[in-house]
C-alpha cells in the first residue's frame, strides 16, 4: 500500500479525494491509501479524511506519494518539495510553467528513483480515443484546432500555451513532433479577453494551427478542421462517456507505475511527449512576447 496525500482542494483535488475513497474493485488504485489532505484553508475533515499540515505530509514516513492539485503557479514548489522529501508525485497538467524547470524536476525524480506522473486526462476521453482512430494512417495536408473557454486568472494559471497545454498535447500525440513557425496573441485586458494563435509545421512540413481563445461568456468548446489527402474531418467524433471517470483512469495509471506495471518504453515515450509539449509552450510564449517590429 502507498500512503498518499492530496495537496490542494479545488475541483480536481476534491475529485481526487472522492476517487481515492472509492477505488475501482480489483484495480491498481486499491494499492493507494488516502492518508490525508493539505490545504492553505482550514477545512477540518472532508468525508472523514483528515486535514494535515504540509510539514506532516513531507516528513511522515507513512506518506509515500502526493497528488498535487494546486493552482498551476504552485506546481513547481510542491513537486520539488515532495520529490526532495523522497515521495512519488502525481501532478495535474501543466506540470510546471517552464520547460527547463520540468527537466530539472524530472532529473531529480529519476535520481531519487521516484515516479513523477503528469496527469493528461485529455488523452483519456472517449472522444479523443475515437478521434485518434479516425486520424490513424491518414496523410495530413493541413489542420486547425480551435479551443474556446471562460477567462482564466493568468497570474495563477500561467500563459495560455501552458494553461492550454491539453490542446498542444492532442496535436503532438496525433501528428508527432512539431516545429513552431510563428505565434501571436491578441489581448483586450479591460474585457479579460485573450486569443493566442500558434502556427506549426509537422515533420513532413505540413501546417497546423492552434487557437486558444478565452473570455467571459465564451462557451467551453473545441473545433477541429483536419484535412487529409483522403478528405477532411470537421467535427469531433461522437463517443459515449466511459463508465470509468477520467481522474480514476489517471489514478489507475499512476498506481500502475508505482507497482512497476508500465514498460520502460511507455514511460520514455510519455516523458518525451510531456517535455516536448512544455518546450513548444515556452517557445510559443516567447514568440508572443517579442516586441512587434516597427517598420519605418
Amino acid at each position: 500500500m502507498f500512503g498518499t496525500v492530496v495537496v490542494g482542494i479545488g475541483i480536481a483535488g476534491s475529485v481526487r479525494i472522492r476517487d481515492m475513497l472509492n477505488p475501482m474493485p480489483s484495480s491498481p488504485s486499491e494499492h493507494l491509501k488516502l492518508f490525508g489532505f493539505v490545504s492553505r484553508r482550514t477545512l477540518g475533515n472532508i468525508n472523514e479524511v483528515k486535514q494535515i499540515s504540509l510539514q506532516d505530509a513531507l516528513g511522515n514516513k507513512e506518506v509515500q506519494a502526493a497528488i498535487i492539485s494546486t493552482d498551476n503557479k504552485s506546481h513547481e514548489e510542491n513537486v520539488r518539495m515532495f520529490l526532495e522529501a523522497g515521495k512519488h508525485v502525481l501532478v495535474e497538467y501543466p506540470m510546471v510553467l517552464s520547460a527547463s524547470t520540468a527537466r530539472e524536476l524530472w532529473d531529480m525524480a529519476e535520481q531519487k528513483g521516484k515516479i513523477l506522473h503528469v496527469e493528461h486526462i485529455e488523452l483519456l476521453t472517449e472522444e479523443y480515443k475515437q478521434l485518434k482512430k479516425e486520424v490513424a494512417g491518414k496523410e495530413l495536408v493541413k489542420g486547425t484546432l480551435h479551443f474556446t473557454g471562460g477567462a482564466l486568472d493568468e497570474e495563477q494559471s500561467g500563459f495560455p500555451a501552458f494553461s492550454g497545454i491539453a490542446r498542444l498535447t492532442w496535436l503532438v500525440d496525433l501528428f508527432g513532433d512539431l516545429t513552431v513557425t510563428s505565434a501571436t496573441r491578441e489581448e483586450q485586458k479591460e474585457k479579460n479577453y485573450s486569443r493566442m494563435t500558434a502556427h506549426f509545421q509537422t515533420a513532413n512540413k505540413k501546417p497546423l494551427t492552434w487557437i486558444e481563445e478565452r473570455g467571459p461568456g465564451l462557451r467551453r468548446d473545441k473545433k477541429i478542421n483536419f484535412c487529409f489527402k483522403s478528405g477532411c474531418l470537421e467535427n469531433l467524433p461522437e463517443a459515449p462517456r466511459s463508465a470509468v471517470g477520467l481522474f480514476m483512469q489517471d489514478q489507475n495509471l499512476f498506481a500502475k507505475k508505482l507497482l512497476g506495471q508500465v514498460s520502460r518504453e511507455e514511460l520514455a515515450a510519455e516523458k518525451w511527449r510531456i517535455l516536448r509539449c512544455l518546450d513548444l509552450a515556452e517557445e510559443i510564449q516567447q514568440h508572443c512576447e517579442r516586441p512587434a517590429k516597427i517598420h519605418s
